[in-house]
């Protein structure tokens, strides 16, 4: 058996890196940013132990594009490099100085913000660059080192000319990447991935109105301003999530809202300050925005950072897909910098902090509930999408949600699960000792059905949310022997069956003979006449359709449905046999007539349901005036 070990071929290295290292070549610059605030906060480490006793002074990342002579530097006033740390760091392709740092340092002093653990971010660099110069001077004073390279393995490094601490990264754009020398797009870069960085980062300068030195005023007695050049730091360093809860106000993080969405003019309803030590480290604000119905919209609004890094803002299989219709932020150290959005969905501790804000978040809901439940119930139309769709994806947020989930009824009241099914259960208990809940999808539309629920003594509760048609199912599992039925899948007397008999004032032969007259007026492929005894006051002809038909049809719509998404619409147009207007319609002679009086009277019940459109439309609004 042969052992030994295995070759790496430095020639291919680069090549590898240039291509395949990173999966966007933009996250070069957030890579080189990260090393610098390393370094920033190496030296603040080393200070605080008393091993550099200098001045830190101004320690200010700088980014400098020189577009005449195509370079992008990054400059940091860190820890900086000798010629032999440059050996050790730099010419050692992944190996970790910032992890060295740590665990030389763990035990001494804070070292949590060291961002770098792969030591491969450096390298990034050769995405874009033809060639790199590292001109770099360490704390220890001793003299500074220049290294170069072109992207293959041969570098040079020699003592060199520097009289400030710290390193200057500086990127010989390549001409297949000359997009990195345009203002706007490192403007762009900076803003979305080091806007949080927790050291500060200028690029450029910008101009601000001050009062004039001299206090010269205007005519109007003010004092004149005058134009003045100052940094332009284009990070926040301290954002809202890095703070300790009890040092925020209300408008704090209102306020962090607009920075995090400037072009969103709508406040959040409510916020989770997420602050967790064990078992993992995580930090973050979650914002409850109103959700609209189109919840694709509201995706894409959480930002996922690791040390205040950015990291993506496509979470969707990192958290919880119902969470991604909240805004925000989340940052853990032990979320891995790394490229791959597979290797973060299988990573273990990003799945233990997924149950973990899924937790944080159920008990942030059932708090506002308790606390005060008229404030929740004022939201509660703004969240409820957001409420179904975690009770529908994520069962351990659906056992919790019972607790705070809420029916609105049509009168306008908010019942929990457990409190509507107490409040119905003596009226709309059916002969079968069945709970029949009552729902409708849209107040407007289903009122007359409503209204005649309601004659009744019923409750009928408003469940009119695109992930309705799934939500019913759920409920009818967790409400032993119910049922749950919109209020226009049936007549009053079928919705809940007492098995109260209503005698029928016509006879069987006389229905066969109505039959075909009422069969003529409508589209036999899409309704089916049914006579049936109901009390004289409901209408003389009523559209429905059956509950699990259109319930299968609308889940198909939203995926699930299976092969009832391919089925015709399908109605009953159900014929009240004890309505005078349909003892009228059996006696009229005139078979002109006869065929008005049932089609008029089939429009109307079609118009209830809002479902008479275009030129029936038009003939039934003739029809009706010439009748009056």
């Amino acid at each position: 058996m042969a052992k030994g070990k295995i070759k790496v071929q430095t020639e291919n290295i680069f090549p590898i890196i240039k291509k395949f290292l990173y999966s966007d070549h933009e996250i070069f610059l957030r890579e080189l940013i990260a090393n610098a605030t390393d370094a920033t906060k190496k030296l603040h480490a080393l200070s605080s132990l008393g091993e550099f006793k200098g001045e830190i002074g101004n320690d200010t990342i700088e980014i400098i594009l020189d577009k005449s002579a195509k370079t992008l530097t990054v400059r940091d006033k860190g820890i900086g490099m000798s010629e032999e740390e440059i050996k050790k760091y730099i010419n050692q392709i992944a190996f970790s100085g910032a992890e060295e740092f740590v665990n030389k340092f763990k035990d001494k002093t804070d070292t949590g913000n060291i961002i770098g653990k792969f030591g491969l971010g450096f390298y990034s660099s050769f995405m874009v660059a033809e060639r790199v110069e590292i001109l770099s001077k360490n704390y220890k004073d001793e003299p500074a080192a220049h290294w170069e390279c072109d992207g293959s393995p041969e570098y040079s490094l020699k003592e060199a000319e520097k009289n400030e601490r710290g390193t200057d990264i500086i990127l010989h754009i390549a001409e297949d990447s000359t997009e990195f020398l345009e203002e706007s797009r490192i403007k762009t870069l900076l803003e979305k991935y080091c806007k949080f960085m927790p050291v500060a980062i200028k690029f450029g300068t910008k101009t601000e109105y001050i009062d004039n030195a001299a206090g010269k005023k205007d005519k109007d007695g003010n004092i004149e301003k005058e134009a003045v050049q100052v940094d332009n730091i284009i990070n926040n360093p301290t954002p809202a999530w890095t703070k300790a809860p009890s040092t925020l106000t209300d408008d704090d993080y209102k306020n962090f809202y607009r920075e995090l969405y400037p072009f969103n003019f709508e406040e959040s309803l409510f916020h989770i300050h997420l602050n967790v030590d064990y078992p993992f480290n995580l930090t973050g604000i979650l914002y409850f925005p109103k959700i609209k119905p189109n919840m694709e919209v509201q995706k894409d609004k959480i930002q996922l950072y690791s040390r205040q890094v950015f990291i993506t803002d496509s979470v969707e299989g990192i958290v919880p897909d119902f969470l991604t219709l909240l805004h925000g932020v989340i940052d853990s150290p032990d979320i891995p910098l790394n490229v791959s959005r597979s290797y973060l969905q299988s990573d273990g501790n990003v799945k233990k902090i997924s149950s973990h804000i899924t937790k944080k978040v159920a008990d942030k809901l059932e708090e506002l509930f308790k606390k005060d439940r008229e404030d929740f119930e004022k939201k509660w139309d703004d969240i409820k999408i957001f409420i179904e769709y975690g009770m529908l994806s994520d069962e351990k947020f659906n056992e919790r949600a019972q607790k705070f989930a809420l029916y609105k009824t049509t009168d306008g009241k908010y019942l929990t699960l457990d409190e509507l099914t107490e409040k119905i259960k003596p009226l709309q208990t059916d002969k079968d000792d069945k709970l029949v809940v009552l729902y409708t999808s849209d107040v407007e539309t289903q009122h007359a059905y409503i209204q005649s629920a309601k004659d009744k003594g019923y409750e009928v509760i408003i469940l009119d949310s695109p992930l309705s048609s799934h939500l019913v199912g759920r409920l009818e599992q967790q409400v032993e022997k119910s049922t749950f039925t919109r209020v226009d899948a049936d007549t009053i007397e079928k919705l809940i069956n007492k098995n109260e008999e209503i005698p029928s004032k016509l006879s069987d032969k006389e229905k066969e003979e109505l039959k075909p007259v009422i069969e003529e007026v409508i589209s036999k492929e899409k309704f089916t006449v049914q006579f049936e005894s109901m009390n004289e006051t409901d209408q003389p002809m009523t559209i429905v359709q059956p509950e699990f038909i259109r319930r299968m049809k609308e889940m198909s719509k939203m995926g699930g449905g299976g092969m009832f998404g391919a089925f015709p619409e399908s109605y009953n147009l159900v014929v009240n046999v004890n309505h005078p207007l349909i003892s009228k319609l059996l006696k009229e002679k005139d078979n002109n007539k006869q065929k008005e009086i049932a089609k008029q009277t089939a429009d109307l019940a079609l118009l209830s349901q809002n479902m008479l459109k275009g030129e029936e439309l038009t003939k039934f609004i003739k029809r009706s005036i010439e009748l009056i």
